[in-house]
């Protein structure tokens, strides 16, 4: 090897040395992965939104013919779906396998574990509900009414502030998973916090609120629109007919 090859796998060896020692002490230091993980979920929206429309351009017949406002309501459910995957995998994964918030470990309370990876999560659904919060405001009502700005301002609240206090994160993610489940987890929830009710008052009144106020909110958003998805489709079944 010449010694300018040399001369520059050191350089760049080094560069990568500077990168990593910059993630590390910066990036994902604890007192900043709260602001790094929320500019990482708005980034991740950006590139969401973008491959969205990339990949519907290529292998979706029908999305060139679509108006340009519901091209935008099209990418933007590629945003949501990709966020109710990634937080609703990392969710499954807290609430059921990881041992943070085992009951077996006694070192604190289960109500104010917190971990850099679980705060990065929850930094990364504030990102999207900020982003998708904004895309909602901007094109309002073309994205949704009234209905989505009081979900999407409620859960982000709730997440930002388990995030930055560490507070109830273990119901944050309980919430946090899939539409699909969620009325079977409310109610796992509430069952797990009257166990702990002990731990629970012993929060911040404004999480104490949070954690009955919220999730009993967004459970009934959802069985509002369970009832109209199903309006719906009686109409739809009732037209064919």
């Amino acid at each position: 090897m010449t010694a300018g090859r040399k001369q520059t796998v050191m350089a760049i060896k080094s560069y990568q040395n500077q990168a990593q020692m910059l993630v590390k002490n910066y990036l994902l230091a604890d007192p900043f992965i709260p602001y790094t993980s929320i500019l990482g979920g708005i980034l991740a929206c950006k590139v969401a939104y973008e491959l969205t429309q990339l990949i519907s351009s290529f292998y979706i017949k029908t999305y060139p013919g679509l108006t340009k406002i519901q091209r935008v309501e099209w990418n933007n459910r590629g945003i949501s779906t990709i966020h109710a995957i990634f937080v609703s995998a990392l969710s499954l994964y807290f609430v059921f396998w990881s041992d943070l918030f085992s009951d077996q470990l006694l070192a604190d309370l289960v109500i104010f574990r917190s971990s850099p990876l679980s705060t990065f999560g929850l930094g990364v659904s504030v990102g999207y509900f900020l982003s998708d919060l904004g895309m909602i405001l901007w094109l309002y009502p073309s994205l949704g009414g009234i209905e989505y700005v009081i979900h999407h301002s409620f859960s982000g609240i709730a997440v930002a502030y388990s995030m930055f206090t560490g507070e109830a994160q273990l119901y944050t993610y309980m919430i946090l998973i899939s539409e699909i489940a969620r009325v079977l987890l409310f109610g796992y929830m509430f069952y797990h916090v009257y166990l702990h009710y002990n731990q629970v008052i012993k929060m911040h009144t404004f999480g104490y609120v949070l954690v009955f106020g919220v999730p009993s909110l967004l459970a009934t958003m959802n069985l509002m629109w369970f009832g109209k998805i199903i309006k719906g489709l009686v109409k739809t079944l009732a037209k064919r007919q």
